[in-house]
């Protein structure tokens, strides 16, 4: 199994599947966008509507939060991840925080 291929679900069971929990792990990351963009997005917030740079910012957070989470869970030994959840916070007007969590799992 690659790495990518972890399972990593928001349920706490996992149906058919019979395994032991290893412990917590989490994914972190903060993104920021470049200026440019950050004056596009300002000029967008004055008319309003979907500001999408941000947006793919979020997604690219996300993305990388997970495959961090994976990482930290296969150098745990795990063979899937239960009970994800995710945080996101400001830290400035341009940068957010995204952490993926859950609980490591080592199928029997």
């Amino acid at each position: 199994m690659t790495m990518s291929d972890m399972l990593v679900t928001t349920t706490e069971r996992i149906p058919g599947q019979e395994y032991e929990i290893i412990g917590e792990v989490f994914g972190l990351t903060t993104q920021s966008k470049n200026i440019v963009r950050n004056i596009g997005a300002g000029l967008k917030n004055i008319v309003g509507g979907e500001i999408k740079d941000y947006t793919q910012m979020m997604v690219e957070a996300r993305d990388v939060a997970i495959d961090r989470l994976r990482t930290n869970a296969a150098a745990m030994g795990a063979d899937a991840v239960v009970m994800m959840r995710f945080d996101s916070g400001s830290i400035s007007a341009d940068m957010q925080s995204v952490a993926a969590y859950g609980t490591a799992v080592k199928f029997k």
